[in-house]
């Protein structure tokens, strides 16, 4: 490691839950909702409608612009397109498919040799990539053909994001420990449409297992490196990441490609690899069930389209949930209709019991500037709530809030309980609204 990243703060991790959980394969249910937004852009336009027949891993929604395909992750019959609950909390377009069970493939599926794969260009690879559907998959859900078609001759280094900083969560954690090599496959996929000959695998260290499988299939000759970092939250932020990594600085409003560096998530890697050598699109996914209320915490291989209720009675719970989290306590988001369906960025349900009841009311602020101290951005969250308070949008973004990644570490040290990353998101959303009423 080159450097530790100002700030940050060491939350109880509650990995012990699910970490040594292998990978199970959750029975499809009889049911599936395929939401037509599961990337950051354009929302797909469905290609199916009511009646129709579709195979597994047929494509059933796309889009022009920044959009990527989403396709049926199992063979069955269309039932509706409708509107459906989202873990963003709003309703989406949804394609729901009954399931018959039969996984009939879709015959445009077809694996490919090594020769074929080493005859691909950039280009074709991108172009793969793109119609599986693949995107970030740590939860930025950023489309992954548009990430490598605009860092081509301005990415210098490449790093594997495997830190999974957020507690509970320890889907790539299990990834790398049982898919190694697919991880890796994918990984010098990226190189060789990047044309970078060295990459590196960034891992804290409290991940020994997943580190020694990744060193069983590492040749020196491929130029990838793995690098152990300490445990530190919110070490997964590409920011913080590159830093660690290369002691670079993304400018203010910058993109990691601006400081030479594309940042991806293990999962993504596998995705990768799944869709150019087995032509299989994204329709599956690894999701950590854990939680202190879990009575079996697993990790299980998902269908793209199960629904929370479904997945969050695996293992059985000791009592009724106080809240079911899409992803972890510091950055998930609190779900209020179990009907949501598991998407492309869900790496995590997590349930919490009554004793995770967060009932403090919040007071004034009292100027100690824990926060100040906990942020990882070298923001001033007590300047950035004020000028929320105050309801001033250009004090806002004279205070950078823009910038903020909402990871929590403020709202975490504050000894009044001030809702900060809820503030921040607000006024982000006034900023937003500001901005699109000058271009009208």
């Amino acid at each position: 490691m080159a450097f530790s990243f100002f700030g940050g703060i060491h939350p109880k991790e509650n990995k012990h839950y699910a970490e040594h959980s292998p990978v199970q394969n959750f029975p499809e249910p009889d049911i599936l909702v395929i939401p037509m937004s599961q990337h950051i852009g354009a929302p797909c336009k469905p290609l199916v409608k009511k009646g129709d027949q579709v195979t597994m891993g047929q494509k059933i929604g796309d889009n022009e612009g920044l959009c990527v395909p989403v396709h049926a992750s199992v063979s069955g019959v269309v039932k509706a397109v409708e509107m459906r609950p989202h873990t963003s909390g709003t309703l989406m377009q949804s394609v729901v498919i009954e399931n018959d069970h039969l996984d009939t493939l879709c015959p445009d599926i077809q694996p490919r040799t090594q020769e074929q794969v080493d005859a691909l260009t950039p280009q074709e690879l991108m172009g793969i990539i793109r119609e599986a559907g693949i995107v970030g998959m740590g939860g930025a859900t950023f489309p992954t053909h548009v990430k490598l078609s605009s860092g081509m001759g301005k990415v210098d280094t490449i790093i594997v994001n495997v830190s999974e900083c957020e507690p509970y969560i320890v889907a790539d954690d299990r990834l790398c420990q049982e898919f190694p090599k697919e991880m890796i496959s994918g990984l010098k996929i990226i190189m060789k449409v990047l044309g970078l000959h060295s990459a590196h695998i960034a891992m804290e260290d409290n991940k020994p297992a997943a580190a020694k499988a990744l060193k069983k299939e590492l040749d020196p000759k491929d130029g990838i490196v793995l690098d152990i970092l300490p445990s530190k939250y919110p070490q997964g932020a590409e920011k913080q990441l590159i830093y660690a990594i290369t002691g670079r600085q993304i400018p203010s409003g910058g993109l990691p490609a601006a400081v030479g560096c594309a940042v991806f998530n293990a999962a993504t890697c596998k995705a990768i690899h799944d869709a150019v050598y087995d032509g299989m699109p994204l329709i599956r996914r690894i999701v950590t069930v854990s939680g202190d209320i879990v009575m079996e915490p697993k990790n299980l291989m998902v269908p793209i389209g199960t629904a929370f209720d479904i997945l969050s009675q695996a293992g059985g719970r000791s009592e009724n949930p106080y809240k079911v989290l899409s992803g972890g306590p510091m950055m998930g988001a609190a779900q209020y209709d179990l009907a949501v369906p598991v998407i492309k960025g869900t790496n995590a349900v997590t349930i919490l019991g009554k004793k995770n009841k967060y009932d403090v009311v919040a007071s004034r602020c009292i100027r100690c500037g824990k926060c100040i101290d906990a942020c990882p951005m070298h923001l001033m969250p007590v300047l950035m709530y004020k000028a929320m308070f105050a309801g001033d949008v250009e004090e806002m973004k004279s205070v950078n809030m823009m910038d903020c990644i909402e990871c929590g570490c403020c709202a975490y040290t504050c000894p009044a309980s001030v809702p900060l990353v809820l503030a921040f998101r607000t006024g982000k959303h006034y900023i937003r609204k500001a901005a699109a009423a000058v271009k009208k």
